[in-house]
């Protein structure tokens, strides 16, 4: 399936124009290795939106409690629609009463590598359980994201031993954009 049908529930619900949201027509520059983006979204609920690049899109999963550093920190992680892969950059405010319309800050961004099964991200998707080691700014380590009720509901679990070592998530409303160093409220105010 190519990105333009894969995309296709994303386009759907948006209109580029009136939203201020990229259109997906221009890809994101590859270096070869598959990325990874986590953004503060403050739309009708504050949330973490955690994408890893699958080919050529964002597979998507809201995460109401934002990842954790802490091995034994279980968040909720929602699907949602596949995003361009252009998505990893975007940072603004996306226009009220629009599907997603609020603000969007970059929380963290990276590469990531695969880990277990030759079967592939995708494969690993579809099946249930994917495992992956993250290279970014804020998060660093083995996680895995498994499914545990039907189609919406997965966990986001850093992987490691016995204690939980690392920082929790942090306040979102205090939270920096690795990208440009603002707020939410920054990023709201135009600032």
């Amino acid at each position: 399936m190519g990105e333009r049908e894969r995309l296709g529930d994303h386009r759907g619900r948006r209109d580029a124009d009136r939203t201020g949201r990229p259109s997906g027509d221009r890809g994101a520059v590859a270096d070869g290795k598959p990325r990874f983006v986590v953004q503060i979204h403050d739309a009708r609920t504050l949330h973490f939106d955690f994408r890893l690049q699958v080919g050529d899109v964002l597979k998507s999963w809201s995460v109401p409690k934002g990842p954790s550093a802490r091995p034994k920190d279980k968040r909720l992680a929602v699907p949602t629609e596949d995003h361009p892969l252009e998505y990893e950059e975007f940072e603004g405010v996306l226009a009220r009463g629009e599907d997603g319309g609020g603000t969007v800050i970059v929380w963290d961004r990276g590469t990531y590598e695969p880990l277990g099964p030759d079967t592939g991200v995708e494969e690993g998707l579809r099946r249930g359980h994917v495992s992956f080691r993250l290279h970014g700014a804020k998060l660093r380590g083995t996680y895995a994201l498994t499914r545990f009720k039907g189609e919406d509901e997965w966990l986001l679990v850093k992987a490691g031993g016995g204690h939980g070592h690392g920082h929790g998530t942090p306040d979102p409303r205090r939270a920096r954009s690795v990208r440009t160093g603002r707020t939410l409220a920054q990023v709201a105010a135009g600032v």
